[in-house]
This record gives C-alpha cells, structure tokens and sequence, in this order.
C-alpha cells in the first residue's frame, strides 16, 4: 500500500491551460464516459475510471489545482490532472526484462519511446466500487498480456476534504509466481505566474540519451522559481514532503514513497512532481530492491 497526498490554500480565481494534442497511446480502450465528481467545501474532483483511474481535474471554486479539464471533455489519461503509475513508473528500458531466470518482453505504449513507460493501469478501464460525495474506491484486475506478463489486482482510495486531496493505492499479486512491482502517481500541476517549488533532498539519477538513469549525483535540494528549472529526473533523498506555491495557491505534497520524479518542461504550460516507490528502470539494475523495486509474493 502507498499514499500520498494534497493540501491546499487559495487566493481569487485563475484558470488554466492544458495541452490540447491528443496523445498515441497503448493498447486503445473502449471509453465509456461515466465522470464521477466529488466535492468537500470549496474543493471539487473529477475522476474517469474508464480513462485509466485518472483524474481529471481538481479544482478550489473555479480554481484549477491540478492542470484541469471538465470529465465528460478528457480524450486520454496523459490529458488529465493525474493518473496511477503501476505496476512500474516511468520508463522499463527497451521494452524487456529478465525475472527469476526468464526473459519477458512488453508492448509500445508512448508514440515512438524505445521503452514502455508508466505500467499499463493508466490505460486501461477501471471500474467505480465504492462511492459517496468525498470518497470512491476503483479497482483494476490485471490479466497477464503482452503489456504486462503478470496477473495482478489493484486498489485506488480517493478522498477529498475540504482542504486536502489523499490517494491511496494498492496491489495485489494474483500471479503464480512473485513479480516485480513499483507504484506512483503522475500529477499535473498548472505554470502560473512565481511557480515555485521547495523540497528537500539529497541526490539526483543523471540519464542517458534514451531517458534511462546512469549515475547518481549529490542534489542539495530544489528551492527555485519553476521558470529557472530544467528537470527531467529521480530524486533520493527525499523526506516525503514538498512545497509548491504560486501567485494564486500554496500547496503542500507527502507522500509515503521515497522518490520523487521531478519534470519541468520548458514549452509545456504544466510540470510534474511524481511520488514514485522506485528509480527508473530498476528492473535492469544489479540490485533492484536496493532501488526501490519490491520483489511481491
């Protein structure tokens, strides 16, 4: 089980721009719009489960926390505000791995990236099991394919309160045999004016030309205006917590996990702060527990 979550405080009224492209996505799911909202005082949350458990905006009155668009609108997860990352994060390197003696293969599923990216869960149809006004529980059964050769179950508890935003995930391995397993979340927050962001922590993944980390460097933590930032990169170190402010929201992040992906695009009207359980491709590291990635019954 992981958790992370959002708090927030607000000033007046702004909206925000989010990318209008529609993405190549994999495999292609049949869409069955059936937005869920939630709300607790002033804040309001749109969920598609058909879209991956994604969120589809978060919003403080007509405020967007998370880069937001109205449920019934969004056309793909990688539009939302956020989604869950399971059962990897971030890129798996080529599309292949070996675990307990064999050799396993994943499928394309990010336009034209050598490596799968991001797990499968964020692209498949989830189903709504629990719900009340703050709360609803989705859920995921996995059954091995060429995406992901391992059965599995998941769990994702999304609560709202009138100040916070608290998702929880959790795994089940239906599998005959342990898998490797990491989990995440990929939130979306809106580039406003004086973005800013102030987390502690102490080292930094350097990656090669395809995007894999090669070498870890020391990081003497983050406490910059996001214009000034160039980041696409895993963080150690981290103390689970996060500070993220604009003209208009204070905003404060924690999570259970220990890493954190931060990205920070420079021609994209959003950036990511990512709690992740693992480095990047540990699958293929000599030791994969030692970054992150659990070996699960």
């Amino acid at each position: 089980r992981q958790r992370t979550g959002v708090g927030c405080k607000r000033g007046a009224p702004r909206r925000c721009a989010h990318d209008s492209t529609q993405p190549q996505e994999g495999p292609a799911i049949a869409s069955n719009p059936n937005p869920l909202e939630l709300t607790a005082g002033p804040l309001r949350l749109a969920l598609r489960a058909d879209l991956g458990a994604c969120i589809a905006g978060l919003w403080h009155g007509d405020l967007p926390v998370l880069r937001s668009t109205e449920a019934a609108e969004l056309t793909s997860s990688r539009l939302s505000a956020c989604y869950p990352l399971a059962p990897y994060s971030n890129r798996l390197g080529f599309r292949r791995f070996r675990w307990l003696g064999r050799d396993h293969t994943t499928q394309p599923n990010f336009d034209d990236n050598p490596h799968s990216v991001h797990g499968v869960a964020w692209q498949r149809p989830w189903q709504v099991v629990e719900q009340t006004t703050s709360r609803a529980v989705l859920a995921y059964d996995h059954t091995a394919d060429a995406h992901w050769p391992f059965a599995f179950a998941l769990r994702q508890v999304v609560e709202l309160t009138p100040e916070s935003l608290t998702l929880s995930l959790h795994i089940t391995n239906h599998a005959d045999v342990a898998q490797p397993v990491g989990l995440g979340w990929h939130p979306y927050f809106p580039k406003r004016s004086r973005s800013r962001l102030h987390i502690e922590l102490t080292d930094r993944w350097e990656s090669d030309a395809s995007g894999l980390p090669t070498r870890k460097l020391p990081q003497s933590g983050i406490d910059a205006d996001i214009a000034h930032l160039e980041f696409d990169h895993c963080f150690e170190g981290w103390r689970g917590e996060a500070k993220i402010r604009d003209e208009k929201l204070r905003l404060g992040l924690r999570s259970s996990l220990p890493y954190l992906v931060v990205f920070t695009p420079e021609t994209k009207p959003y950036y990511c702060v990512e709690p992740v359980s693992h480095v990047p491709n540990a699958v293929h590291m000599s030791d994969p527990a030692a970054h992150g990635l659990r070996d699960l019954a």
